[in-house]
């Protein structure tokens, strides 16, 4: 057996996960937009999967209040940029995974061409504007998103499919004006919780194994330990995505009837 082959031959053993889908993982590319409690731990397991290209996006510096979840940060490092740490600790534990660091808000100039890369692209950003933004141009690109998100003890996870699913858009609308993107609590394991059931969507996504999220809303709220999958449908009136979709079917909540929540830097 191989180097590689050893390295992945516990998840090889799932039933409906082989070498195919072992080389859709290894000649793909997954754009992580925010790698912070969320989004690293999301990299984090994308790159142990095998992934072969990780393209990051991250504005800022590390500080010492990002350390109670940011788990490919150290202390050593306060002060440097957040995804060039990332960068670092993820070339440094999966060396075949190649990893491409943008120290950059997202943005359209700058992200578009990133994206027109992406097999997936995973939404980990703490912001609406960035996040509608976002969900803006896979749509147009086509490109599908896994949208995740938490705030306290409670998370949720989708995958946006453009042309075929509700988008982020369809669900949150112009987002929410009230939201304090530095200032909601955080607990670290939740924030990784979220970011490893984003990679395992991602995953799926790329390979074709199990059954995604499509058309369906997971919300978790973790200080009781409640897990719940809804249906959900895209919104006839969105201005992102609603090009001739048919009216939702009576009974299945409309994507913006459901909580909108952001995530953790």
């Amino acid at each position: 057996m191989t180097a590689l082959g050893e390295t992945y031959s516990r998840q090889l053993s799932l039933p409906g996960f082989g070498a195919a889908e072992q080389r859709r993982l290894a000649e793909s590319t997954v754009l992580v937009a925010g790698v912070g409690g969320l989004g690293g731990a999301t990299a984090t397991y994308l790159a142990a999967a095998g992934v072969g290209r990780l393209i990051l996006f991250h504005p800022g510096r590390l500080e010492r209040a990002d350390l109670n979840r940011q788990t490919l940060m150290t202390p050593s490092w306060l002060g440097r940029l957040r995804v060039h740490c990332a960068e670092a600790t993820l070339r440094l534990h999966y060396p075949d995974v190649e990893v491409v660091a943008v120290a950059e808000a997202i943005t359209a100039d700058r992200t578009f061409p990133f994206l027109a890369q992406a097999d997936v692209v995973v939404d980990a950003r703490h912001n609406f504007p960035e996040r509608l933004l976002l969900n803006e141009l896979c749509v147009r690109l086509g490109v599908p998103m896994v949208e995740a998100a938490m705030n306290g003890a409670e998370g949720q996870v989708t995958v946006v499919r453009p042309g075929e699913t509700a988008c982020l858009a369809c669900r949150c609308g112009e987002g929410d004006p009230d939201w304090e993107p530095l200032g909601f609590p955080v607990l670290g394991a939740v924030s990784g919780t979220v970011g490893a059931l984003a990679a395992i969507e991602a995953i799926k996504v790329v390979t074709g194994w199990g059954e995604a999220l499509d058309d369906r809303f997971l919300s978790l709220d973790l200080e009781r330990m409640i897990f719940q999958t809804m249906p959900i449908s895209r919104d006839p009136a969105c201005p992102v995505c609603a090009r001739g979709q048919p009216t939702p079917a009576a009974g299945t909540p409309g994507a913006a009837e459901l909580a909108c929540m952001s995530t953790s830097q």
